[in-house]
């Protein structure tokens, strides 16, 4: 590959933009913009298609069999560049910097007819947000709505959590779960300490919203009230309560399960 430039000072403007982009949320959503950092989160994007800005690569990886085999992806017209290894290390926040950083435009999230969704209220830990993301593609619900209380979805933290799984769905953030939920057509369940119904009892193979709160706080009052029932998980050994994104996990494949033994030949 033909290297468009070769940068070799953190003074350089792009390493400057892309310090404050990985650095601040507010600049994220002001440019709209996002930074992907490591070949997975490349190679997730170039699979979805999603149009790249710039492509910067460290020094060290120029012969990486990864970054080799998806350099002949890359759009010609998107300009690559050569970062050394150093200047990277002031830039990121990796105690060592990724084989590749990459620029891209924000993707914005479109309604669509999904049988399930995830709605999330304040969910505010970087791990916790890229976990459940993650989960949620993996369980093939694609539609997620954040409230506005929720962690930059991306950030580089969970950016990296997600594993890709940001490309594959649909995300609307500072979205009004309350009154997403109104509109719901189908179940309306929150995980809730208190709720009682066990998970295990309700048929989650239709049209259902998983409503999962603060991880301190839970469901705020406003989105609780606009959901038919509190689901508990339930718990027989000796534990107060599950992470959220534990807790959601559980919840949207437990739906899978049900999906899978009413399958046609399901034994």
């Amino acid at each position: 590959m033909t290297f468009h430039k070769i940068i070799t000072s953190a003074a350089n403007d792009e390493m400057k933009s892309l310090a404050r982009l990985l650095d601040n949320a507010r600049e994220r959503r002001k440019q709209q913009l996002l930074v992907l950092e490591g070949l997975h989160l490349l190679q997730a994007a170039l699979d979805a298609g999603l149009p790249l800005h710039a492509v910067y690569v460290n020094e060290a990886a120029q012969q990486h069999p990864e970054w080799l085999a998806l350099q002949g992806r890359i759009d010609r017209a998107v300009p690559c560049s050569l970062v050394s290894t150093a200047v990277l290390a002031k830039v990121t926040a990796l105690a060592t910097p990724a084989e590749v950083l990459v620029l891209c435009p924000r993707p914005q999230g479109s309604a669509a007819q999904q049988e399930a969704a995830v709605l999330l209220d304040d969910v505010q830990d970087p791990g916790n947000m890229g976990t459940i993301l993650r989960c949620a593609a993996a369980a093939n619900v694609r539609q997620v709505y954040l409230s506005k209380g929720c962690v930059d979805v991306y950030s580089p933290k969970v950016l990296r959590a997600g594993m890709g799984a940001h490309f594959v769905l649909q995300i609307h953030e500072q979205a009004d779960l309350a009154a997403e939920l109104a509109r719901w057509p189908g179940a309306r369940l929150a995980t809730h300490l208190e709720g009682s119904v066990s998970l295990y009892s309700e048929d989650l193979r239709g049209a259902v919203a998983f409503v999962f709160g603060n991880e301190g706080k839970g469901v705020s009052a406003p989105v609780l009230a606009a959901c038919d029932r509190r689901v508990r998980i339930p718990m027989p050994g000796h534990a107060e309560s599950l992470n959220v994104a534990m807790a959601a996990t559980v919840c949207l494949f437990e739906r899978v399960r049900q999906g899978e033994a009413a399958a046609p030949g399901a034994a």
